[in-house]
C-alpha cells in the first residue's frame, strides 16, 4: 500500500508541470475573458463593472450585428458538414480501395493544408479580381461573359470565401477517413463480396460503421473550425463588404481593436469558446446515441 502511494505521489510530481502549464495556456485566458466581459473597459482607462449588459446588448443591439456574424458562421458550418465532409469522405473511399497512385493522390490533396492560410487568402483575392482573375477569364474564353461579376460583393461573398475554405480542407478530412477506412479489416469486405454485397453496401454497412468516431472527429472540427474561422475570410474581405461575410471572430477584432471595446470583444470571445465547446458536445452525444442504438 505504502508503495502504491509512493507510484502515485511520483506519477502527481511528474504530471503537474505539464498540467500547470496547460491550465495557463488554456484555461487562464479563457477565465480571463469572462472577467472581462462583465466590464465596460476600453484597454486603458478605468474598468466600469456592468455585469451581463455586455451580453445583452450583444443579441439585442442591431448595430453590433452579432447575430448576422452568428448566423454567417453557422452557414459555413453547415456547408462544411454538407458539403466538404461528404466530398472528403467520397474521396477517401475511392483512394481507400487501394488505387494506382494513390500515394500521389493523397499528397496532392493534402498540400493545401500545408499551405499559410494567408497565401491562400491571397491566391484566391487574385483568382476573383473582376479584371485579370482567372475565374472571369475563364468564363469569357468558353462565351460565358454574362456570367463574369465582382465575385466578393455583397451577394456572393459568403460563398466565394466557402470555396477557399473547402478547397483547403478537404485534404485534411480526406487524410482522417482515409486512415480510418485503412484500418478497417479487410477481412470484413472479404466476407461480404462472397455474400454478395455491392460496393455501396459494403460501404453503407461496413466502412461507414467501422469509421465512425473519425467521422465525429471530422464533423466536431468541421463545426467548430468554422465558428471560430478568421484569417481567411479576414484576408479575402476582413468581414465584408457591408458586414456580408462578417463572423464572430472578424467582428471581436472590431470590437477590441477599432472601436476599443475590449469588454465587448471579451463577451465575444467568452460566447466562441461556449458555443464551441456546446456543439462539441453535442455532436459527441449525437453520435454516441448512433452506436448505442
Amino acid at each position: 500500500m505504502k508503495k502504491l502511494y509512493s507510484n502515485k505521489l511520483t506519477i502527481i510530481l511528474f504530471i503537474l508541470p505539464a498540467l500547470l502549464l496547460f491550465a495557463l495556456i488554456l484555461f487562464a485566458p479563457i477565465f480571463v475573458s469572462g472577467y472581462y466581459s462583465l466590464f465596460d473597459w476600453n484597454g486603458f482607462g478605468k474598468m466600469n463593472f456592468i455585469g451581463i449588459e455586455n451580453y445583452k446588448e450583444l443579441f439585442t443591439s442591431n448595430s453590433i450585428g452579432f447575430l448576422k456574424a452568428l448566423g454567417n458562421a453557422l452557414l459555413l458550418a453547415l456547408l462544411s458538414v454538407g458539403v466538404q465532409l461528404p466530398l472528403a469522405l467520397g474521396l477517401a473511399l475511392l483512394l481507400g480501395k487501394g488505387r494506382k497512385g494513390e500515394r500521389a493522390f493523397l499528397s496532392i490533396y493534402f498540400v493545401p493544408v500545408l499551405i499559410s492560410t494567408v497565401v491562400i487568402g491571397q491566391l484566391w483575392l487574385k483568382i476573383y479580381n473582376s479584371s485579370y482573375g482567372i475565374l472571369n477569364a475563364f468564363l469569357r474564353s468558353i462565351g460565358l461573359d454574362n456570367l463574369t461579376r465582382i465575385w466578393l460583393d455583397r451577394d456572393t461573398a459568403l460563398g466565394a470565401t466557402f470555396v477557399p475554405i473547402l478547397w483547403q480542407y478537404v485534404g485534411y478530412h480526406m487524410l482522417l477517413m482515409y486512415a480510418g477506412i485503412k484500418s478497417v479489416p479487410v477481412q470484413y469486405r472479404e466476407a461480404a463480396m462472397i455474400d454478395g454485397a455491392k460496393e455501396g453496401q459494403i460501404n453503407r454497412y461496413i466502412i461507414l460503421p467501422c469509421i465512425k468516431p473519425i467521422l465525429k472527429i471530422s464533423t466536431i472540427f468541421a463545426v467548430t473550425g468554422s465558428l471560430k474561422s478568421f484569417d481567411l475570410i479576414y484576408v479575402l474581405t476582413n468581414g465584408g463588404p457591408l458586414h456580408a461575410t462578417e463572423v464572430p471572430s472578424t467582428l471581436m477584432i472590431s470590437m477590441l481593436f477599432l472601436r476599443n471595446r475590449y469588454g465587448m470583444g471579451s463577451t465575444i470571445a467568452f460566447l466562441l469558446i461556449i458555443l464551441c465547446f456546446a456543439f462539441a458536445l453535442i455532436i459527441g452525444r449525437m453520435f454516441k446515441d448512433k452506436e448505442e442504438d
